[in-house]
């Protein structure tokens, strides 16, 4: 697949019996306490909760090898050389970056036979997480503060004074987190090295065999990993590149586990999941499904097609609308796939379930009564007036802020007060697009705004012209946008050209025709209706107040609970285990190459494989990597039911031993409602089995020094 968004919800009223049950959770890594340890070695782990994570002992854990890349994917570090491995998907960039039409690493492969090949990766950092503190009674005293001497200390502000007081008091890296709308606040401290260097990704057709159509699906056969070194400067410490750095001597790392696994063993994954909005009230989950995210879904869905189309005709559009068309799809087929099975599933009527029980909670309780009252109602009411308003904004938002890639160029050339914001940041940019291609996103974006958006936000010079293009009452959006296209500095190389050589003035370009209608409205137009319609209370305000009284309801009643993700570090734990996606259907839990090989189609993109991939898989040679009788079986891909949601891709999958037995890469279309809901028994994490990584580096790569550098 491509980046994980896939979520679970910890269920209203659960206990620790029914967590053992269906696993749901992303705990946090330093809040592993008595009755989460019990519960995960009942289920089969066979280490203590001071060997997963204990920042104050002597030695290391297993948390101590597990990295933030940049808090989008997780790595884990498995050499003392400092060798880092996580998902393609999560390289994706930086290898269609570094390809070229004549070196084409997306389509090749990507594999650094000595340390010299390996290539630094500009920009790019990783995060040791060295300890997280409980900083929520210095929070509130800061706070307190603020408010006795009649100053308002907003979050960004309390962000600040937090990160700056334990970055200086300790040197590291510090990121503060507010969990449960504040009701608690944590310090995470990170050492942060940015030598980081590209070592191996296999080609796309077997990192990404199956594309957009296995994406969200089971079964899968994807070979999905990458590999980066970390390095650091002659003294160990971390520090910038330079070609005298020296690869890192972790602290720790982990020890891979060639002994498999089978239905029912114990699986623990850590790592850093992204963002999730269990804490949701079931207003808000109705107003994403019915109001907001079928707006975007269709227009991407769209956007896609337009991409798609240039991409299969011409192979350098392909290579240069690569990645933008990789993160579009996950992101659409992300939210379809929530709006159906939060329907599916009836969440809308689970969440009011939950919030029935709030409220019974909250009536036997004056002071309660008192603070949360009126809050469901409250919500009601917001959800309701702001629809209108919201509607419109989402329309002007995937239209004219990212209907296409132009648009960045637009917005930035427009906003420039100097002439650095036409210069080269710009140029590489507009190198990386098709003019052909953007027309048509133009054409549709515009075209789509026009239809949809209502006329009051219109602006009388756009009102003006479009009347120029209107026959029988209705406007001739594809005349307007050729006249556009046909009159604007944006649509030509030479135009482009001017600008960059600081020929053309900030006047002219906000002149411009093409931008001038991308940019004549603005967001605040639409902010603004919808601060009107909530009328003086804002919904984000009530929103922090539902997730503080379910925290405080779930606290008061003894529930077990985890905090919405936000990054930080989280530890979940699950077994491998089957999929029964319907009723009627049951999905073995692993699949093997011969289904690489039953899906193979070298006239489509999505399944074909090279020469070389095509015959090994054929020969069925998997040699120390195989098992079963003479080595002949080995596994590509396998699930668990283990929680984790966007920032886990590349996340270790280890065995009860804390052994990495693969890495988490992609979930199922049934579990996506698990952003603001688990649905029990739907819920699945697909991994890739680390052995067949192996193979692939081995067998297919040649790459022996790796194979060596990790001990096998």
């Amino acid at each position: 697949m491509k980046r994980l968004y896939y979520i679970v919800i910890l269920l209203a009223g659960m206990t620790i019996g029914h967590i053992a049950k269906a696993d749901e959770g992303m705990w946090m890594i330093n809040l592993i306490n008595e009755a989460l340890e019990k519960n995960m070695q009942e289920r089969g782990l066979e280490l203590s909760a001071n060997e997963i994570y204990n920042a104050d002992a002597p030695g290391t854990s297993v948390s101590d090898a597990v990295v933030s890349m940049e808090f989008g994917c997780t790595g884990s570090i498995i050499s003392d050389q400092g060798l880092l491995i996580t998902n393609h998907h999560c390289a994706y960039g930086d290898i269609h970056a570094l390809s070229t039409p004549e070196h084409n690493y997306l389509e090749e492969g990507f594999w650094a036979m000595n340390a010299d090949e390996e290539i630094n990766i500009k920009d790019k950092s990783v995060y040791f997480l060295k300890k997280v503190i409980d900083v929520t009674d210095e929070a509130k005293e800061l706070m307190e503060s603020y408010e006795a001497e009649g100053k308002f200390l907003g979050g960004r502000k309390l962000s600040y004074l937090m990160e700056t007081r334990y970055g200086e008091q300790t040197g590291l890296e510090a990121w503060f987190a507010s969990m449960w709308g504040g009701s608690k606040y944590y310090i995470a401290l990170y050492e942060v090295y940015s030598d980081v260097r590209i070592v191996a990704a296999p080609p796309v057709s077997a990192a990404a065999f199956g594309g957009d159509v296995d994406n969200w699906e089971w079964p899968q056969h994807k070979c999905d990993f990458a590999m980066y070194r970390v390095y650091t400067a002659p003294d160990g410490s971390p520090a910038a590149y330079s070609p005298d750095n020296i690869p890192m001597k972790p602290a720790a790392k982990l020890k891979i586990s060639l002994d498999g696994y089978q239905a029912g063993d114990f699986t623990m994954v850590i790592g850093y999941p992204g963002r999730t909005n269990r804490y949701s009230s079931s207003f808000e989950v109705a107003f994403d499904t019915d109001t907001k995210l079928p707006i975007n879904n269709s227009i991407r869905g769209k956007q896609m097609e337009i991409i798609k189309k240039w991409m299969d005709a011409d192979p350098e559009i392909r290579l240069k609308y690569a990645d933008y068309f990789f993160s579009l799809s996950n992101v659409q087929e992300l939210y379809s796939g929530q709006v159906a099975c939060c329907k599916r599933f009836g969440v809308v009527e689970k969440k009011q379930a939950v919030e029935q029980e709030l409220a019974a909670w909250i009536a036997t309780s004056p002071e309660r009564t008192k603070q949360w009252g009126d809050l469901l109602e409250s919500l009601e009411r917001n959800y309701e007036a702001i629809a209108p308003a919201e509607r419109n904004a989402s329309y002007y938002r995937e239209t004219l802020i990212r209907g296409s890639r132009l648009s960045n160029i637009i917005r930035r050339a427009f906003n420039a007060r100097n002439p650095d914001g036409t210069g080269k940041r710009m140029m590489k940019e507009y190198e990386a697009m098709d003019l052909r291609v953007e027309h048509d996103l133009m054409e549709y974006a515009i075209g789509t705004f026009i239809e949809n958006i209502d006329p009051k936000y219109f602006t009388p010079w756009m009102k003006e012209l479009m009347a120029k293009f209107t026959e029988d009452g209705a406007c001739n959006t594809k005349a307007l946008v050729d006249s556009l296209w046909s009159t604007s500095l944006f649509s030509t190389p030479e135009g482009i050209e001017r600008m960059h050589r600081k020929e053309v003035s900030h006047e002219e370009i906000t002149a411009d025709p093409l931008g001038r209608f991308i940019m004549e409205v603005n967001i605040t137009s639409f902010n603004n209706d919808k601060k009107a319609a909530e009328n003086g209370v804002s919904t984000i305000s009530l929103d922090k107040e539902f997730t503080h009284a379910l925290y405080q309801m779930r606290l008061d009643k003894g529930e077990p609970q985890y905090p919405d993700a936000n990054s930080t570090m989280r530890i979940t734990y699950g077994t491998v285990g089957q999929l029964e996606p319907c009723d009627g259907m049951i999905c073995d839990w692993k699949t093997t190459p011969a289904g690489i090989l039953e899906k193979y189609n070298p006239s489509d993109y999505d399944f074909h494989l090279n020469d070389r991939q095509y015959l090994l898989y054929r020969s069925a040679d998997w040699g120390r990597w195989g098992f079963g009788p003479d080595n002949s079986l080995v596994y590509v891909n396998f699930l668990t039911d283990n929680d984790i949601t966007g920032g886990n891709s590349g996340s270790p999958v280890m065995n009860s031993k804390g052994e990495l037995i693969g890495l988490a890469f992609d979930g199922n279309k049934e579990s996506l409602t698990s952003d603001v809901w688990c649905e029990a028994g739907y819920n699945k994490c697909v991994c890739v089995d680390i052995r067949f990584i192996l193979w692939t580096l081995d067998r297919y790569a040649g790459m022996t020094r790796i194979i060596e550098e990790i001990g096998l």
